[in-house]
């Protein structure tokens, strides 16, 4: 039998395993990168923005998948991808204002397709294992 702290520390490694979690904390460490070069105003407000949208990503697939209910993985999966479409107009809106070029804006595209893919997986296969 386990410590509480064991216990734990088992249970926060699970989403380690997850193809969207993977791909999440990836696609967060470039956003990252890329909004520190931002000009500085803009590396506190829309820099920012950006990268607490892609932090919340990653954080709320963690969050979901150790949650006990069916019901509350759902939603934290749900506000992870609600979170990616927020990181999506952030990257629309860097762009356009120039602070990302078209290769930046391509591949971070790519990632952003890379995450939601198996992340809306990972939300139909918890839905459809739910009788709630």
């Amino acid at each position: 039998m386990g410590t509480p702290l064991a216990d734990v520390a088992r249970m926060a490694l699970r989403h380690e395993t997850l193809v969207a979690w993977q791909r999440a904390d990836d696609m967060f460490l470039t956003i990252h990168r890329v909004s520190r070069q931002f000009p500085i105003q803009e590396r506190f407000e829309l820099g920012s923005q950006l990268r607490r949208a892609a932090y919340s990503v990653v954080a709320n697939i963690v969050e979901g998948v150790n949650q006990r209910s069916s019901r509350e993985t759902q939603h934290f999966l749900h506000i992870a991808e609600a979170s990616l479409a927020e990181v999506n107009y952030c990257i629309h809106a860097a762009h356009r204002l120039g602070y990302v070029n078209e290769a930046q804006r391509h591949d971070l595209h790519e990632q952003l397709r890379m995450v939601g893919a198996p992340l809306v997986g990972l939300i139909r296969s918890k839905r459809e294992g739910t009788n709630e």
